[in-house]
């Protein structure tokens, strides 16, 4: 983003959503009060403006450039279940903390003109219902088994013997619920016209379409690598 020290709030959270972060991370308005410079905005917080650019920076770069050109299809069941941990887990669980008041926010102050923010809302509820238990599960019950698959083969032992009965029990449930919310994501892109924002959308409008955008973007790579890679890589493991 050129020249970002000429720009107010409000346009570097329309032009950036991601940077939306940035000023909630800090309690900058970027809506209401965000017809203000950058300056101006860290006089009032008492914060050094340029930690704030370099913030903003980073925050930009981490969105255009979050996966890189790393590829963990190839790595092996017990690092895959870290990176899915680390990038995918972690990420998910954030942006649910971050999204889920936003979007109460949007919906109670822009229902009565977008009528489909109310249904959004239901289905993103729904998401939001489904993902938290689907995780712990996973971190409770699959992937400590995997773990374990991995070490007895290393050591040339017998599988152990899970109380489920074999993998196949959990990952048949695990890949059904992630049919269920692949179904609520693309409901979620029908009720919002594929994330098109209205005329005039506010800052607090635009950071809500593209963060859950963003959400069913790293969502739809985290079920990827669960159900064609790791999935299968577990089935192998066992048998």
């Amino acid at each position: 983003m050129n020249q970002i020290t000429t720009k107010t709030i409000r346009e570097i959270a329309l032009e950036a959503p991601a940077t939306t972060r940035v000023f909630e991370e800090f309690k900058i308005d970027y809506c209401c009060g965000g017809r203000r410079s950058i300056a101006d905005a860290c006089a009032d917080k008492g914060i050094d403006s340029s930690m704030l650019i370099e913030r903003i920076g980073e925050a930009i770069t981490e969105s255009n450039e979050r996966l890189g050109s790393f590829e963990p299809v190839y790595l092996k069941p017990s690092e895959l279940i870290d990176y899915i941990l680390r990038k995918h887990h972690v990420f998910t669980e954030q942006e649910i903390e971050r999204l889920a008041p936003l979007m109460a926010k949007v919906a109670m102050r822009h229902a009565e003109n977008h009528p489909e923010l109310l249904q959004l809302q239901i289905v993103f509820t729904q998401l939001v219902e489904s993902l938290l238990p689907h995780m712990r599960k996973e971190e409770i019950v699959l992937f400590p088994y995997v773990l374990e698959l991995e070490t007895a083969a290393k050591r040339g032992l017998p599988s152990p013997r899970p109380s489920f009965g074999n993998v196949k029990n959990p990952i048949r449930m695990l890949m059904m619920e992630h049919d269920l919310d692949g179904d609520r994501l693309r409901k979620m892109r029908e009720i919002t016209k594929d994330y098109k924002l209205p005329d005039g959308a506010c800052p607090s409008f635009t950071a809500l379409y593209a963060g859950l955008e963003e959400l069913e973007l790293d969502l739809h790579r985290h079920i990827h690598l669960e159900n064609n890679v790791l999935f299968p890589a577990a089935a192998e493991l066992e048998q």
